[in-house]
């Protein structure tokens, strides 16, 4: 009798699912055992720091990327140029390493019927797999965030960082603001990844599972450069990549980075739940499994063509604008905004009298084309002259700029004098020679209206 109920007792235990929490950990075992993921880890707490440092050094510095042109003054900025590469091409290959192989690589080395009698239940399985490949993620941002502030301020100093606004922030919003910037890209990476798991379960051992976040991101950045209305271009979950650059204008741009981040945790929603369920509907039973093309396409693909529909028509009634967003008023602000905060820190530069914004009186008359085509929407042809007033001055003060403004609401001021203002990429001040902040500066439109317009 005792014998039986022993029996009974062990069969039961047998069959037994195997927790969560020990699954997770042995997926998580599993990937950093791996020696590439080791070896993304180690790149990501390091490489970011050395490149800061490095560059930090030169004399020439990669002024076309945001911020770039600030490496030499602040730690901060070095940061904010990796954050800049990270979501254009490190962040979507990571993904594709991490999660678009967590289910792959079982198909290739042919252990699921393995993995299924250890742990007794798909859905943990599924659960577990998802997770640590989320940790790894996780642990390789904060390596790259970690590892490009730190080089930063250790190779440059902690000093405040300028705005897209021109204007100074102190020290702490410095910090904040690019710690913010790179908690705010974890969305986006988490629907990359999402993506990347929705792929390696439908694809099976097919490169194309591995490959379809960074693929997924490619379009998304090629989308961001066309000259597509606001409503698709904030329904993009990759938006977000780039919609933190709001965080450095006074006030904050929030709208599009939070409709962005909104963006794309539905996506990471729906992508997993779709691989969930395809995952629970696998025949673990044939071990040439490579996924089926018919079942990606009505499962996985055309879900997320309809989601993507969904949050364009959600976004387009949100918003109060179905333009580019970029237009003649708006421009004329930001120029007139960021001129008036850069001639106070080059009147510092230059032990000038100390003047307010209010002081200057500052404006910006645009124009696109040379006044021949409609002044609104990106190009490379917009020219501003820029005017501004002095107290006890009689005469207005002058200058002038040629504009890029990009699809995404960036633009790049060029000055084009006079020389002693903006037509030079030096000041002489009382210390020697320094970079001329009126030479070139960066800016952001909002895309979105601050209210409706009725």
């Amino acid at each position: 009798m005792t014998a039986t109920i022993a029996d009974d007792n062990v069969a039961v235990a047998e069959v037994h699912p195997v927790s969560v929490a020990r699954s997770y950990r042995f997926e998580l075992v599993k990937l950093v055992s791996q020696w590439r993921i080791r070896l993304l880890v180690l790149t990501c707490w390091i490489a970011p720091a050395l490149f800061v440092a490095a560059v930090s050094q030169q004399s020439s510095l990669p002024s076309d990327t945001l911020f770039g042109r600030w490496m030499l003054t602040t730690g901060w900025a070095g940061s904010l140029v990796v954050l800049g590469f990270a979501g254009t091409w490190a962040l979507p290959l990571l993904t594709s390493l991490v999660a678009g192989d967590v289910f792959a690589s079982e198909d290739r080395l042919g252990t699921w019927r393995h993995l299924l009698v250890a742990v007794r239940s798909p859905r943990r399985i599924f659960v577990a797999k998802a997770l640590a490949s989320l940790t790894v993620i996780l642990l390789l941002v904060a390596g790259m965030a970690c590892s490009s502030a730190v080089g930063g301020v250790l190779a440059v100093g902690n000093q405040p960082l300028v705005g897209l606004d021109g204007h100074l922030l102190t020290l702490s919003e410095s910090a904040g603001g690019v710690l913010l910037a790179w908690v705010c890209v974890l969305a986006p990476t988490v629907a990359l990844a999402a993506i990347g798991l929705l792929g390696s379960v439908a694809l099976g051992r097919s490169p194309m599972g591995l490959l379809l976040p960074a693929l997924v991101a490619l379009v998304m950045q090629l989308a961001q450069m066309l000259p597509l209305p606001v409503a698709v271009r904030l329904a993009l979950p990759g938006y977000a990549f780039i919609a933190w650059n709001g965080l450095f204008t006074s006030p904050a741009q929030v709208g599009p980075l939070l409709i962005g981040i909104a963006v794309s945790l539905v996506w990471a929603v729906i992508a997993t739940a779709l691989a969930y369920l395809l995952f629970l509907r696998r025949d673990f039973t044939n071990l040439n499994h490579d996924g089926t093309a018919r079942r990606a396409i009505t499962t996985g693909l055309l879900p997320l063509a309809g989601l993507g529909v969904l949050t364009v028509a959600v976004v387009a009634v949100a918003t109060p604008s179905m333009g580019s967003g970029i237009e003649q008023d708006k421009v004329q602000r930001s120029v007139a905004t960021a001129f008036a905060h850069l001639y106070r820190i080059q009147a510092k530069q230059l032990n000038r009298p100390d003047v307010t914004e209010a002081q200057l009186r500052v404006t910006a008359a645009c124009n696109k084309g040379a006044g021949q085509v409609a002044a609104h929407g990106p190009g490379n042809d917009w020219r501003c002259v820029v005017t501004w007033h002095l107290p006890g001055v009689e005469a207005a003060g002058t200058a002038v700029y040629q504009l890029d403004a990009t699809s995404d609401g960036r633009f790049v001021a060029d000055g084009d004098g006079p020389k002693e203002v903006n037509g030079y990429f030096l000041v002489r001040t009382p210390t020697g020679d320094t970079p001329n902040p009126l030479w070139q500066f960066d800016g952001n439109v909002q895309l979105l209206n601050a209210t409706p317009k009725g």
